[in-house]
């Protein structure tokens, strides 16, 4: 049994309230320490609705108030600590190279980024740190940081409850959906920022030839 299980099977044993507490706080802490499994932990309460043991509201809510809660505090990290800080230190999780991508991305589709943050499980923490660097209005951000996360959540969830109560099926399915959902938005913004490149390149030759 893996401690993710063991964290699992401790969960269901408390009562229905601290449940909810805890899948808020894993989605507030999946936001601001990537690897930790937060959609997994989400999809179990989606289980624990399908057995009747939690309300679907109540799991839709207390995970969606955590990934709100969790994006907006990266956010205002970003806006304090300013972008020198990040580069400076070049932290494994909030990589440089991640950050520039991030704010140039900001600079071609501004606030429609963070209206996307939740479909890009693995950056979407960048995406807020960026956002609090590059001075972004931070209520409008999140107010699209929470119809991204009530997009996101509701869909996971109602995954989660549509496997029906087998954990061990449902959590195989999902975790086989999740891996080649991430395999296929690396692959896409892989190919994104190679686009970007070779116009760059191209751009510059240009410019080069008519100096």
């Amino acid at each position: 049994m893996t401690y993710l299980d063991r964290f699992l099977d401790s969960l269901n044993s408390l009562p229905d309230f601290l449940i909810y507490f805890f899948l808020g706080l894993s989605a507030f802490v999946e936001n601001v320490f990537p690897p930790i499994p937060g959609d997994t932990i989400t999809a179990f309460g989606a289980f624990l609705v399908g057995t009747k043991r939690l309300h679907f509201f109540g799991v839709y809510f207390s995970t969606t108030l955590g990934s709100l809660a969790g994006f907006m505090f990266l956010f205002w990290v970003g806006s304090l600590l300013g972008r020198r800080f990040f580069i400076k230190r070049d932290y494994w999780f909030f990589k440089a190279d991640a950050i520039f991508r991030a704010e140039e991305w900001y600079k071609k589709y501004g606030y429609f980024l963070v209206l996307l943050n939740r479909f890009f499980p693995g950056i979407r923490s960048v995406i807020s740190i960026a956002g609090g660097i590059s001075k972004l209005r931070a209520f409008k951000v999140a107010w699209l940081a929470l119809i991204s996360s009530c997009v996101w959540n509701l869909i996971w969830i109602s995954f989660g409850y549509m496997l029906g109560n087998n954990w061990e099926t449902a959590r195989g399915k999902m975790s086989y959906f999740l891996v080649r959902y991430n395999i296929a938005i690396l692959i896409l913004l892989g190919l994104v920022v190679v686009c970007f490149v070779v116009k760059k390149t191209i751009k510059n030759r240009k410019s080069k030839g008519k100096g």
